[in-house]
């Protein structure tokens, strides 16, 4: 797991970086693993932004069943126990995973592919209330990580609030009687 925190101007913008234990792995080193993100997730002040993209090993499905205000039922293949784990994680802390409200062609959703399965196994999230600034999420094919993972990219579009310039010493004209 790697956190970074951004400041850009009044706004501080947090990044999460996480990889979960894979698929045959002890129930115990994935508990851990959720448990350090918990605490990770736990010491962002409310009032700062937070993205958390990882390559989760779970599997969410092509419907929200459940989750409907935090998944938008974009997926690929059926969900499985580390996708449960994905979405209840989101739930407890209002988080959205951005990926999932983007209707893609199979090759704009997979994220792992190999000889014996293609899966979407890496998320984008963020919180509920910056669901908005996120304009589309998307892997890119052609860029490749190693040869089976692909690049999931998020295109956000973030407004900077503007000082109002205030003028001082310049006089006030008064027009009119």
């Amino acid at each position: 797991m790697m956190f970074i925190k951004i400041v850009i101007g009044r706004l501080f913008v947090n990044v999460v970086s996480a990889y979960a234990p894979h698929v045959g792995l002890d129930e115990e080193v994935k508990r851990l693993f959720w448990e350090d993100l918990d605490k990770v997730v736990r010491s962002i002040p409310s009032t700062e932004k937070i993205f958390i993209g990882g390559y989760f090993n779970g599997h969410m499905y092509t419907t929200s069943n459940g989750f409907d205000d935090i998944y938008g039922g974009f997926g690929f293949v059926e969900r499985n126990g580390g996708g449960v784990s994905i979405l209840e994680f989101a739930k407890a802390f209002e988080l959205v995973i951005a990926n999932s409200y983007f209707l893609k062609r199979d090759n704009k959703l997979v994220t792992f592919s190999s000889t014996i399965a293609r899966t979407q196994i890496d998320c984008l999230l963020l919180q509920k209330g910056d669901r908005g600034i996120v304009k589309d999420c998307k892997v890119i094919p052609s860029e490749n990580i190693t040869t089976q993972h692909k690049l999931l990219v998020m295109d956000l579009e973030v407004k900077r609030d503007r000082l109002k310039k205030t003028l001082y010493d310049r006089p006030r004209i008064r027009w009119g009687g």
